[in-house]
């Protein structure tokens, strides 16, 4: 299964696909690259995926994610 990059960011969370790589390192190599190069004022921001293809990739990216109560408030 290959890993897959995507901007994400504007109004709408929007995902942009910046490329995919078949291995950890080659994948995390590009993305580091691509995080550089951003303008951190943007408000976008770089992720990485491993996932089976484009359409699981981008299903778990758009999933509102839970906040784990453990990791929520003062203790944290």
């Amino acid at each position: 299964m290959p890993y897959f990059i995507y901007k994400i960011g504007g109004p709408f969370n929007l995902l942009e696909k910046q490329g995919h790589a078949d291995s950890f390192k080659e994948a995390k190599a590009l993305a580091n690259v691509l995080r550089r190069g951003l303008d951190p004022a943007s408000g976008h921001t770089i992720k990485m995926i491993f996932a089976e293809n484009e359409l699981t990739a981008e299903d778990v990216l758009s999933q509102p994610r839970e906040l784990d109560p453990s990791l929520a408030g003062d203790d944290y």
